[in-house]
């Protein structure tokens, strides 16, 4: 009779695995069509890396180890130029440093273990933080949140390794497709103006660019992004003056 009731009665054990099960698999469903839509940038990241003359192997590094969105293509350039490492440090802290902000609002808290909150801080893409920084969020476990951040990051380093892929296929012939750097970026200013429509901040970046041109070709990035924040934090420092006053 007591081994029909222990049969009976579901395990501790089980109930866990059972519902570890069930929240990875939500967070498969959340992310998914995240997953989808990177599927171009993706492929677009990997051609770049073959076009710019970078072994093909580079492609799923870069997605793997860097995992920076935005700073990968620009590091494709960079690696390619054989830039300083403090040009890459700088241009990193620069491009990424919007993070330190995601980290307010994400839900840290409910990943616990030093190993699970290493790889979320390290996870922590626009995407990641999209799909978590959400009310409801506050109240996800640790498998739903980390398993969000992970399918990301596998579907990112499979969709750069493809696009390395085809990126090996095209003829040398073919030539222009290192601009997709600069046509990514140009649409991405023109989506954040539509967001934000001020006429000055865009006068000001165009401003620093051409002024950090002038001064150096090679560190152009650097010098106009540094001119470009000192700018900005100067305005909002004078305008929270000018309010403070009235």
């Amino acid at each position: 009779m007591q081994v029909l009731e222990s049969e009976a009665v579901p395990q501790a054990g089980d109930e866990t695995r059972n519902e570890a099960r069930s929240e990875v698999a939500a967070g498969w469903r959340i992310v998914l069509p995240a997953c989808v839509a990177v599927v171009p940038l993706g492929l677009a990241l990997g051609v770049l890396v073959v076009q710019s003359g970078l072994a093909w192997w580079w492609a799923p590094v870069l997605g793997a180890v860097v995992f920076a969105g935005s700073m990968e293509f620009l590091l494709v350039g960079l690696l390619a130029a054989a830039a300083p490492l403090a040009q890459i440090a700088v241009s990193t802290l620069l491009v990424n440093f919007r993070h330190v902000f995601y980290a307010i609002s994400f839900p840290m808290h409910r990943v616990r273990g030093r190993a699970w909150k290493a790889y979320s801080t390290f996870a922590l893409t626009d995407e990641a933080y999209a799909l978590t920084a959400t009310p409801e969020a506050a109240g996800w476990s640790r498998a739903r949140i980390v398993s969000i951040q992970a399918f990301f990051h596998v579907a990112w380093v499979l969709c750069v390794a493809v696009g390395a892929g085809l990126g090996s296929l095209i003829p040398p012939q073919v030539v222009g497709l290192d601009f997709a750097v600069t046509a990514l970026f140009v649409v991405l200013g023109i989506e954040a103006y539509k967001v934000r429509r001020s006429v000055p901040v865009s006068v000001l970046a165009l401003g620093c660019a051409i002024v950090a041109a002038l001064i150096s070709r090679d560190n152009m990035l650097l010098i106009a992004m540094g001119m470009f924040c000192a700018a900005l934090i100067c305005s909002y420092a004078l305008a929270a003056r000018r309010s403070s006053r009235g």
